[in-house]
């Protein structure tokens, strides 16, 4: 399951955009509302904010498939506009036309692998968006697969154990944890019946 479908879900609920309802707001509590729909200075974020304005009371598991539509290709461009990869033309199989982008400037790629293997093998207390981004990846199962716990001499046991502390700890507000865990977790649910379905 690819991370960029919760990216943009995830970055709107740390700037407190987007929230789950509760028991003080109209609807069925635990679906998508909007507290703040002023725009957010980034394109990208702007469009998943405006498709969640038209969503709102919709369960958050409905709202990643349109969320998650062409962000591949806008978020590559963004990364293009800031200079970290380029746009260039390849080929696939050596025949069928394909765009490619490759790394042009992995400083900020690095500065974030450096960020979560900080805290999840050397125990420093992350910021917000690091231990929001190791929720996610704890949620997915997929920490491994971004940190190599071997060299530290760990077990992928002792790696999920040290992100899921992370996850479930104090690094936002409890609404704001608690939104962005029962969004990953209804999403990937619903993702787990679809391929189950589908196989």
């Amino acid at each position: 399951m690819e991370i960029s479908r919760f990216t943009n879900l995830v970055e709107l609920t740390l700037l407190n955009k987007v929230d789950l309802s509760g028991d003080g707001d109209q609807g069925k509590p635990g679906r998508i509302i909007v507290r703040d729909p002023s725009p957010v200075g980034d394109e990208v974020l702007y469009a998943a904010l405006e498709i969640l304005i038209t969503r709102q009371g919709s369960k958050p598991s409905t709202v990643i498939r349109p969320l998650s539509k062409n962000v591949r290709h806008g978020l590559y461009q963004r990364l293009a506009g800031s200079g970290m990869i380029r746009a260039g033309r390849g080929r696939t199989l050596g025949i069928f036309p394909a765009r490619t982008w490759p790394a042009q400037d992995s400083r900020h790629e690095e500065q974030v692998r450096q960020l979560v293997t900080q805290a999840l093998v050397q125990q420093a207390a992350p910021d917000a968006r690091t231990a929001a981004l190791i929720a996610l990846l704890h949620a997915l199962k997929c920490e491994h697969k971004v940190i190599d716990p071997r060299p530290y001499q760990l077990s992928r046991r002792q790696l999920r154990a040290r992100a899921e502390e992370i996850a479930m700890d104090n690094w936002a507000s409890e609404a704001v944890r608690k939104a962005i865990s029962e969004m990953i977790a209804a999403t990937a649910a619903a993702a787990a019946a679809a391929t189950a379905s589908s196989g």
